[in-house]
């Protein structure tokens, strides 16, 4: 059982557990009953943040790629150049694994896409289009592939989040870490 909340910051707790169990299990995996009891509040209390279950999981995905936008963009500031950037973009997807084995959140209920609600369909399909545009943006700031940048930017988000997938079945970081090793050796990332 996690620790009691703040009673003013019970909607945050719940938020922070639910893309946990998100992560770790998907949509199917929000249960308010296993929420309520994770964050120490009476199951009934859920349903005074959020009416339904999809409600919840729109919040905790839109909150996801929101959080996602942020590191992003700072991960660009920090970074020296946009090549130094994009080769750190993975680390995205590597920490999500370093947390008990978890995996991004899109990409869960990306799996699931046809038992989503609109709303959360929504929200993860937004997730996506962040990244490409991140992407993008840092692609054509490299110079490189100015005129496939977009299709470049979705090969290569396609081909992060399914190694964190091939990561996650086996339980292996290090297996991840290969795979950005050899998308760097073939050029998809900068080296």
């Amino acid at each position: 059982m996690g620790r009691k909340p703040d009673p003013n910051n019970a909607r945050e707790a719940i938020l922070e557990a639910a893309k946990k169990a998100a992560q770790s299990r998907g949509y199917a995996g929000l249960n308010f009953r296993e929420l309520a009891e994770e964050v120490g509040v009476k199951h009934a209390s859920l349903y005074y943040h959020f009416d339904t279950k999809g409600d919840l999981a729109a919040a905790v995905a839109k909150r996801y790629w929101e959080n996602t936008a942020a590191r992003l963009e700072a991960m660009a500031a920090e970074s020296p150049s946009p090549d130094e950037a994009l080769r750190r973009y993975p680390e995205i997807f590597r920490k999500s694994l370093q947390d008990a084995n978890r995996m991004c959140l899109a990409s869960f209920m990306s799996a699931e896409y046809d038992d989503l609600p609109e709303a959360v369909k929504t929200e993860v399909q937004r997730f996506a289009d962040v990244n490409v545009a991140w992407l993008t943006k840092t692609l054509v700031a490299t110079g490189l592939a100015r005129d496939v940048s977009e299709q470049r930017a979705k090969a290569i988000y396609a081909a992060v989040a399914g190694a964190q997938l091939m990561a996650r079945g086996r339980s292996d970081i290090a297996l991840f870490d290969a795979l950005m090793d050899g998308y760097r050796s073939a050029g998809l990332l900068p080296a």
